[in-house]
């Protein structure tokens, strides 16, 4: 698996935005997709077009945060 950070905001009302930054653990960019809208979509309520992603790039070993996406990426 591979380490993504993704950048982007989701709706939280008739007219704010709140801005996300989450890393995940995906085989690919479409996958790291996917898992974005489903864990937003389920903590939030939100359906799909109301999540907008702004970019999604891979992060290397050391620039992760999150010891549950180091342990998943890097195996150990």
């Amino acid at each position: 698996m591979k380490a993504y950070r993704a950048n982007g905001e989701f709706k939280t009302g008739k007219f704010s935005w709140q801005k996300f930054s989450i890393e995940i653990a995906a085989e690919n960019e479409a996958g790291a997709t996917e898992q974005i809208y489903s864990n937003l979509g389920s903590r939030h309520k939100l359906n799909r077009s109301q999540i907008r992603i702004a970019e999604i790039k891979p992060i290397k070993g050391d620039e992760i945060i999150s010891h549950t996406v180091k342990y998943l990426a890097e195996g150990h």
